[in-house]
């Protein structure tokens, strides 16, 4: 059974490495466990703490998280789990990085906040981001959000691997 240690990251591991122990995580934490809270909860941890422990960009992430779809209007997502400072609590779809990503059921990979039309600065000190949209039954159910304070702070392999994170999500959540 996965447990407290699922969190710690050994320093030295690539990129690649991390996530894949990500996902191996998460599946134990996920089995048996659909409520969404719980495995978000998890997810945001698991994320947080294995960007740390890796080098710069990766270890500049300062807000890792998820919204998920309000489901009183079904174009607006609501905070959900999260590690970092407070954050915004709603985004209407088509507005910022992360109702851009909602909107379109696009992962968003920005480089640099600034330069993205419309976005939303919930903290001042991002500087790059990638949201990645959780799918289940052909609409969107939530998004992964990281926040990172270095420009350029993701790339292809962050872009792959939180995909299959969300895939399992969506296979592993009733939302």
């Amino acid at each position: 059974m996965v447990h407290a240690e699922a969190s710690t990251f050994a320093s030295g591991l690539t990129k690649k490495n991390v996530y894949a122990q990500v996902l191996e995580h998460s599946r134990g934490l996920f089995d048996g466990q659909r409520n969404w809270v719980c495995n978000l909860s998890n997810a945001s941890s698991l994320l947080y703490h294995a960007l740390h422990s890796l080098p710069s960009p990766s270890s500049a992430v300062n807000w890792c998280g998820f919204y998920v779809l309000d489901p009183t209007t079904q174009s607006q997502l609501l905070l959900g789990p999260f590690q970092g400072h407070v954050a915004c609590q709603t985004i209407g779809f088509g507005r910022g990085v992360c109702g851009t990503a909602a909107a379109t059921q696009t992962t968003q990979l920005v480089k640099d906040v600034e330069a993205f039309p419309g976005h939303i600065a919930c903290d001042g000190a991002s500087k790059s981001e990638i949201v990645v949209p959780i799918i289940q039954g052909g609409k969107v159910v939530a998004i992964i959000d990281i926040d990172c304070a270095e420009l350029d702070g993701f790339d292809e392999d962050d872009k792959d691997a939180l995909e299959t994170i969300a895939a399992l999500l969506a296979e592993s959540c009733d939302f």
